[in-house]
């Protein structure tokens, strides 16, 4: 009897366990919004409209330096709800990188 209750509370937490991952994932946001909120936060940072900012253009070439990423990088974080590396930014330059990268590795919805 004692197997199969450890068998049972080992399935309750695999189910318990994936039910948490369904719940994240209906709450992260989209590939859309995480482009969104990266041009408007970028813009608000260098006083510009959203419209002038490209997704193609790497973040470097918009005067962030490292102590912006890193900030950009935390309220990131806040807005996914989950951590990120402070490099991030480095390794995916551009708004469009790094959304393809969130959506692909983090499994973010489309």
């Amino acid at each position: 009897m004692e197997i199969q209750t450890t068998q049972f509370t080992e399935m309750t937490a695999v189910a318990d366990d994936q039910n948490f991952k369904e719940t994240v994932q209906k709450n992260l946001p989209t590939t859309v919004e995480i482009q969104a909120w990266l041009v408007s936060y970028l813009a608000e940072l260098l006083e510009i409209e959203p419209n002038e900012i490209d997704v193609k253009i790497p973040f470097e070439r918009y005067g962030l330096d490292s102590s912006a990423a890193v900030g950009m990088t935390g309220d990131l974080e806040e807005c996914l709800g989950y951590e990120l590396d402070p490099t991030l930014i480095y390794d995916y330059p551009t708004i469009e990188t790094l959304v393809g990268y969130l959506s692909e590795e983090n499994k973010v919805k489309a």
